[in-house]
C-alpha cells in the first residue's frame, strides 16, 4: 500500500535533480579561472519515456536494447559543454549565467522542500486526529 500515491518520490527524485544542479554549478563557479575547464549541466533524460514507461509494457528482443520499465538510474545526467570558450585560455564559465542558474535552482529547491514540508505536515495533522 503506498500512502504518499507516488508524491514524497517524485519531490525526492526533484530534490536529488536539484542538488545535483547546485553542486554542478558550484563546480563550475569554482573553476571560472581553470584553463580549459568546460562547463557542465545537470539535464533530464528519457523524462517522457520514463513517465510512460509506468503505464506501457514493452518486450526486450535483444539484451543490448535499453530496458524500458522500472529504471534504477536517475532521470537526469551531467553533461560537458565543449562548444565554446569564453575566454582566452580555452574556459567557457559565464559567471552571470551560473549565478543566475544557482539563483532560479535555489528558489526551486526551496519550493521543493516547502511542498514536502507541507506532505509530511498533513500527514501529522492526520496522525494527531485532526489537531
Amino acid at each position: 500500500m503506498n500512502i504518499f500515491g507516488g508524491t514524497i518520490q517524485s519531490l525526492e527524485k526533484s530534490l536529488d535533480y536539484a542538488s545535483a544542479k547546485n553542486q554542478t554549478i558550484s563546480t563550475n563557479l569554482a573553476n571560472v579561472d581553470t584553463p580549459n575547464y568546460k562547463t557542465q549541466d545537470v539535464v533530464f533524460k528519457n523524462v517522457l519515456n520514463d513517465a510512460l514507461s509506468s503505464n506501457i509494457s514493452a518486450k526486450q528482443t535483444n539484451e543490448k536494447h535499453m530496458p524500458f520499465g522500472d529504471n534504477p538510474h536517475s532521470s537526469f545526467k551531467v553533461v560537458t559543454n565543449n562548444n565554446t570558450n569564453y575566454n582566452h585560455n580555452g574556459n567557457n564559465v559565464d559567471v552571470d549565467k551560473e549565478m543566475s542558474e544557482l539563483a532560479k535552482n535555489q528558489i526551486y529547491y526551496q519550493a521543493l522542500v516547502d511542498r514536502i514540508n507541507g506532505k509530511f505536515g498533513s500527514l501529522q495533522t492526520v496522525i494527531r486526529g485532526g489537531r
